[in-house]
């Protein structure tokens, strides 16, 4: 129903910035919430941040003032723009979408879609 790409890691100097960017495809009508995970060597996937269609966004604290979720409604698509880069941050980042609409009437499917992932690096 739902496959997202993403795009946009790589190799980033400690205090750079990187903008990532993830695009939703499939048959559907309408997304609820889009957003960023993360999974780090030998830890578990933590939430970044999220956005849902209305505009509300949400951050870990690891991130806030220094990272900041959009998303463009007609082109389906999340963007996160990462600024300050720690080598903390270093990941693999993980798009996601919460809930979708699909189908004629829209009924509402409330699952969880996940791109590929993506690295992120930060180190001198």
């Amino acid at each position: 129903q739902l496959q997202l790409v993403e795009s946009g890691g790589g190799l980033v100097q400690p205090g750079g910035s990187l903008r990532q960017s993830c695009a939703a495809s499939g048959t559907f009508s309408g997304i609820n919430t889009m957003g960023w995970y993360r999974q780090a060597p030998g830890k578990q996937r933590e939430l970044v941040a999220t956005i849902t269609n209305g505009g509300i966004t949400n951050y870990a604290d690891s991130v806030k003032g220094r990272f900041t979720i959009s998303r463009d409604n007609a082109k389906n698509t999340v963007y996160l723009q990462m600024n300050s880069l720690k080598p903390e941050d270093t990941a693999a980042y993980y798009c996601n979408v919460r809930g979708i609409w699909s189908g004629t009437p829209p009924r509402y499917y409330g699952g969880d879609y996940w791109g590929k992932g993506t690295l992120v690096t930060v180190s001198s």
